[in-house]
């Protein structure tokens, strides 16, 4: 897969699954612009992939709308936008659940998403070439207790649904990946501090481990990529087997030992 032409701009490029998606299409060939709000650590991956920090912050509409008129006049026309920008929430209960962290995290991971599809796909949609990746989640397809998170994810799947459909006929394709549970230096974090247990997360896929981001990565560059020319409009997960596995728990569990 090689993306010589034009510029893969990635918001949410700093950390986690953003920066390992900046690394895989630098060393595809392609000229990334690394995007988010924290100037320094954008900075920090860019110079190690040889590519441009940008700032922004997602929320903001005007934000995002100076960052891609400043890619383009500087950088060169963007061809491929990975939305990966997004906060996590802790598993709170409704009532638990304060209305401040509901609207940053819809803030973040649902506007911000739909603000930089439209900032990034003006462009695309005009020269009538281009294409989208935006990460959403497993949770956007289950029952979670993330009430914020998992309808903010939801929203994704649902946005890129319809802009894929709306951008089609111009050659625009807008599909999504749907992370697991991803060993991000974020979930690392949760781990080691005792917030999370990895033993739960794994015993709940039937691969029996966590997503790693370099595998993320290499979902988003394929969908990027002619490879996909007649892919759009799908959200792919990318979960160990986290969707499949646990109405088996109703028969006893994953059977293990394969027989």
């Amino acid at each position: 897969m090689e993306f010589g032409e034009g510029i893969v701009a990635i918001t949410g490029g700093a950390s986690g699954i953003g920066a390992a998606c900046a690394a895989r299409f630098a060393a595809a060939g392609a000229r990334v612009a690394v995007i988010d709000l924290d100037a320094a650590s954008a900075a920090r991956v860019a110079d190690e992939i040889g590519g441009r920090a940008f700032m922004a912050d997602v929320g903001d509409e005007a934000s995002v709308l100076a960052c891609a008129a400043r890619i383009e006049a500087e950088f060169g026309r963007v061809s491929v936008l990975v939305n990966s920008a997004g906060i996590m929430q802790a598993p709170l209960r409704p009532f638990e659940l304060d209305i401040e962290t509901w609207d940053r995290v819809v803030r973040i991971d649902q506007r911000g998403t739909w603000i930089a599809c439209l900032a990034f796909g003006r462009a695309m949609v005009a020269r009538r070439a281009g294409t989208i990746v935006n990460i959403a989640s497993v949770t956007a397809l289950r029952s979670t207790p993330l009430h914020a998170y998992g309808p903010a994810k939801a929203a994704v799947v649902a946005m890129t649904e319809s802009l894929a459909a709306e951008w089609g006929p111009e050659r625009v394709r807008v599909n999504a990946v749907c992370p697991g549970y991803t060993l991000t230096p974020a979930l690392a974090g949760k781990i080691e501090s005792g917030e999370r247990d990895p033993g739960e997360m794994t015993a709940n896929a039937a691969l029996g481990r966590l997503v790693q981001p370099a595998e993320i990565a290499e979902a988003v560059a394929f969908l990027a990529s002619d490879r996909a020319s007649a892919i759009t409009g799908v959200s792919l997960p990318v979960d160990c087997g986290w969707l499949v596995a646990p109405p088996w728990h109703t028969y006893g569990g994953l059977r293990r030992n394969g027989v």
